[in-house]
């Protein structure tokens, strides 16, 4: 048997993090149908802990795991998204990329802008501020003087240390877990940031994680080639905005996400790099923001119909797999009012 490479466990799991009133909760595995969970404690009581040595670690919690889905752990107990905080509340960087290019081609488009340079050769990069990022079920809390807000929907993965310079198939390699991301965007602060050649800061406020952060291994044969397979669906207000065939929306790998991200630094185990918005040319709906949607209205028709979230609105982001089963649970959040 071939050994597997000192900085890579293989193990199947699904991992959480419940509100304790800390600023980093408590780690807990999941069953893989998400109806119970267990706490880690004794193993680890943070997920970073758990990437910062995963080759010690990552084997416990899989026995772990294991039992749990065979009735066999003792303190199982039921898992509840709504006490669930981002499954790693505070992480050490988030790099988000433009691995989908459909939504950044159509918002060029609206524009009357070329796209950027070597869009198809390489992913497009900028940070998101992931020092304090929201639970899958937590409120999106709208500032004083906004009234409106955005999303963006996509994938995230979790890395461990990453080399400078990694090639994809390394920086593939180094990928740990994966999960939903939702990040929330202020469009007029975002416009004015962007008119100023500043940004994205202002205009954005703290990003969601799904319920659940999985293992590769874990999806099965929904992870391939650096991609995971299932069908990406987006519900506003309950009414379907968006949907489209996650694995066919990456123009690039997450290896390759990954690379790039490390092209001139390394990158530290916790690090998240997103895959920024996911969307489709030929499906429809297919937007996975608003943005999207107005970019397409204004392609068609010439001008945008669509209007932005407010107070109220509500949100469902999930990832659903052949058997209409969602693997990693759902972020569903509700827009409150300052």
């Amino acid at each position: 048997m071939v050994p597997f490479p000192a900085s890579w466990f293989p193990g199947t799991m699904k991992l959480a993090t419940l509100k304790d009133g800390s600023r980093d909760g408590q780690l807990v595995v999941v069953s893989r149908d998400l109806a119970t969970a267990h706490f880690a404690t004794g193993i680890a009581t943070r997920l970073q802990q758990v990437l910062d040595d995963w080759n010690y670690l990552a084997p416990l919690l899989e026995d772990l795991s294991h039992a749990l889905n065979h009735g066999k752990a003792r303190h199982a107990f039921e898992f509840e998204p709504r006490l669930a905080m981002a499954p790693l509340p505070r992480a050490v960087g988030w790099i988000d990329t433009a691995a989908s290019l459909a939504p950044v081609e159509r918002r060029h488009a609206a524009a009357d802008r070329e796209p950027p340079h070597r869009l198809r050769s390489e992913p497009l990069m900028w940070p998101v501020m992931a020092g304090d990022l929201s639970g899958p079920q937590d409120d999106v809390e709208l500032p004083h003087g906004h009234e409106t807000v955005d999303f963006e929907a996509g994938l995230a993965a979790v890395v461990g240390d990453v080399e400078r310079g990694a090639a994809p198939a390394q920086a593939l390699e180094a990928v740990r877990l994966l999960g939903l991301a939702c990040q929330w965007v202020l469009p007029e602060a975002a416009q004015a940031e962007a008119e100023r050649g500043a940004g994205p800061l202002l205009g954005r406020l703290a990003s969601a994680l799904s319920p659940v952060l999985v293992t590769p291994e874990e999806l099965g044969t929904q992870w391939q080639g650096g991609r995971v397979h299932g069908t990406l669906e987006v519900r506003w207000n309950d009414r379907v905005v968006g949907r489209c065939e996650a694995g066919d929306a990456l123009h690039f790998h997450l290896g390759q996400c990954v690379a790039q991200a490390a092209r001139h630094r390394r990158l530290r185990a916790g690090t998240i790099v997103g895959t920024g918005g996911l969307g489709q040319a030929d499906t429809a709906p297919g937007y996975c923001s608003v943005a999207d949607a107005r970019a397409i209205e204004q392609a068609l028709h010439g001008q945008p119909a669509t209007g932005w979230p407010r107070a109220g609105d509500r949100l469902r982001v999930a990832l659903q797999g052949a058997q209409g089963d969602e693997p990693l649970g759902a972020i569903a959040q509700t827009v409150q009012a300052a």
